[in-house]
């Protein structure tokens, strides 16, 4: 689910004649999160779950990530990411085998960085880093991620333009050709984004646009872009939707132990004549989260989150609060405490926390996760 934070474990990088160079490397990276969780209200019979469940603060991966040094300030890139379920052994995004990441490309110290194949959108790699999300998982995001805020999706086929960092402000533009013979745009990605920081302060704002495949058999089997997509059970009666568009801006201002953030993002479902609904459901939502570091070693984190949505026949609000606490025992390994209450009302709402999908048939529920993070 989550954005990886790299290791230090480097591998030289070997060559024709098996001779190392200093200037080239690849690094062998991972995590592992797991966690025993409670869930009160966790389905339609608003029976209470007890188990074991991975990734709440970062999902589970192991990848590979490198760069060979070609002179004049151009490197080549290269990035391939696993996704995976620890108590299971099974891969994760539905089965693919670097269904996180999977790219090639070319980063230059005076023109920036352009990378091909699957990867995240611009939006997630320059929105999302300054919400809760990014400290305490999905436990603090959006109800069924509908706005990708917990960076469920990722897009295939794709060029994506990095620039570099002009005195705190940095872009990033991106698109994934649909790849459908004589119809081009049929299921394309397109999105951009940037962000400022100065001092204590960044913001950051992005849009993404993610089409659906335009044959009559390729929405009946449901969503089919470049663009993964995100749906589970709040946004699922769209994933025949004609386009998903997303736009979302954040803000975090951060002095000394403190840390606090406002984002606000509109997620549109729009249908055509091949969908199964009608009209455009939206969802608005508004989240703020203050973070106090007690220690080096001990974060605390208090968020709220909104979200209403209307336009296809419904109105359904969504107030979620949540509260979590991470320890680091080592720089690579954390126990981490993160829990939330929702609150709903509205027309055909049910109660499901964050990202994790347990649709009830109440209109409340908790979730209570205790965990263990290790990096390698």
């Amino acid at each position: 689910m989550k954005k990886f934070a790299l290791s230090s474990l480097s591998l030289a990088l070997l060559g024709a004649a098996g001779a190392a160079h200093s200037q080239n490397s690849v690094a062998l990276y991972g995590v592992l999160d797991e966690s025993l969780q409670y869930v009160h209200n966790a389905n339609a019979s608003n029976q209470n779950f007890l188990g074991l469940i991975a990734g709440n603060l970062q999902g589970n991966r192991w990848g590979l990530k490198g760069a060979e040094d070609l002179g004049g300030g151009l490197k080549a890139i290269f990035q391939l990411e696993n996704g995976f379920n620890p108590n299971n052994g099974k891969l994760g995004q539905g089965g693919l085998e670097f269904g996180r990441q999977a790219y090639v490309g070319l980063q230059s110290d005076q023109f920036g960085t352009v990378t091909i194949g699957r990867q995240y959108d611009p939006v997630v790699d320059l929105v999302q880093p300054i919400t809760a999300d990014n400290y305490f998982g999905p436990t603090f995001t959006t109800p069924s991620d509908v706005d990708n805020n917990d960076n469920s999706s990722r897009t295939n086929s794709a060029i994506k333009y990095a620039s570099n960092t002009y005195s705190g402000f940095q872009f990033e533009a991106m698109y994934a050709f649909g790849g459908i013979a004589g119809s081009t745009g049929s299921g394309q990605t397109w999105s951009g984004a940037a962000t400022y920081a100065s001092g204590p302060f960044s913001v950051a704002a992005g849009y993404i646009r993610m089409d659906n495949g335009n044959t009559p058999a390729a929405r009946a089997a449901g969503w089919g872009g470049t663009s993964d997509g995100t749906f589970n059970s709040i946004n699922l009666p769209y994933q025949t939707a004609k386009s998903i568009g997303i736009a979302s801006i954040g803000a975090q201002y951060v002095v000394g132990p403190i840390a606090a953030g406002l984002r606000y993002s509109n997620a549109q479902y729009k249908p055509d004549a091949l969908s199964s609904f009608k009209a455009t459901e939206r969802y608005n939502v508004g989240a703020g989260f203050v973070n106090y570091r007690l220690t080096p070693a001990a974060l605390l984190g208090l968020g709220y989150t909104f979200m209403h949505g209307s336009g296809n026949g419904s109105s359904a609000s969504y107030n979620q609060i949540s509260l979590g606490g991470d320890y680091n025992l080592s720089k690579r390994t954390d126990v981490y405490l993160v829990g939330a209450y929702q609150r709903v009302s509205g027309t055909g709402a049910t109660a499901t926390v964050g990202d994790y999908d347990y649709p009830s048939n109440s209109t409340s529920q908790e979730l209570v996760s205790l965990g263990i993070r290790h990096k390698f």
